[in-house]
């Protein structure tokens, strides 16, 4: 199953999809999908499948977790060691943005990168797990892209601004549940161009330690979301872009790219 968060008429419906991308059952929310509150009547199944509705990021994360240099390669094309822990920092939720939604440059920096990653979104409490237990946490799956301020993350040698901007956390645009990220294979494009191509079994943590190990230091929440590194191929994202995380289980995470235009708001595509 495959589950999308649509708005239609303002109102926000967690949507499953049958094998062919349509809706198959809807919800207010999301623990009553798979249950009979998710069996909503034809007609209304029939309007969330217009392309007019907008597609939403699938969640609202309380707290979104990332985590760096979890791909051999991409800690060489830093010029960073191998970390022996992982190494975790924090975007704030206000970053998200849903599918289709424009990733807007910010003034104040030159050089913004794109670093397609593979996603979990939380399904139950989590505190001090262990790594076997870490899939009953899951809710499932999907797309993060974790926009960089690159110029203002070497000047600063922090995270925290460099990637906290407004529009930096492209997320969606499905949950899939039940996958084994050992066997995906994510590919961020540029205008088409492949940028990133690399299985998420290269992950020097792999998804079960990685949560266990957040789970020893925060608790996580349903709906919080484990962003979990990107491979090498990280590069610079200009105003017409359109950069496209994908990995095929899950879909296609694609958001234009803007410059920053002053008097204007950030997109509300994320809900």
């Amino acid at each position: 199953m495959r589950i999308q968060r649509r708005r239609l008429d303002q109102v926000d419906h967690f949507v499953a999809l049958d094998a062919e991308g349509h809706p198959a059952g809807a919800s207010l929310d999301l623990a009553l999908l798979g249950g009979r509150h998710g069996y909503a009547p034809r007609e209304l199944l029939q309007r969330l499948d217009a392309p007019d509705v907008t597609l939403l990021a699938p969640v609202l994360p309380g707290k979104i977790v990332c985590v760096g240099l979890n791909y051999r390669h991409h800690a060489e094309e830093m010029g960073k060691a191998i970390p022996d822990a992982p190494l975790l920092f924090l975007k704030p939720p206000s970053a998200v943005i849903g599918p289709g939604a424009p990733i807007v440059l910010p003034p104040d920096s030159s050089e913004v990168h794109h670093e397609g990653e593979l996603a979990v979104i939380i399904g139950r409490s989590a505190s001090r797990i262990s790594p076997a237990r870490v899939p009953e946490h899951i809710l499932g799956y999907t797309l993060l892209n974790d926009v960089t301020a690159r110029d203002i993350q070497r000047r600063e040698n922090k995270y925290t601004r460099a990637k906290g901007y407004d529009t930096f956390a492209p997320l969606g645009p499905t949950i899939v549940p039940d996958l084994d990220p050992a066997q995906l294979v994510i590919e961020t494009r540029v205008n088409g161009e492949v940028r990133q191509s690399s299985s998420c079994g290269d992950m020097i943590f792999p998804v079960a330690e990685l949560i266990s190990h957040i789970s020893h230091i925060m608790t996580l929440l349903p709906g919080d979301v484990i962003s979990t590194g990107t491979p090498s191929g990280v590069g610079p994202l200009r105003p017409g872009d359109v950069v496209e995380v994908s990995i095929p289980e899950i879909g296609v995470l694609s958001n234009p790219v803007e410059a920053f235009e002053s008097g204007t708001s950030r997109p509300t595509s994320a809900g």
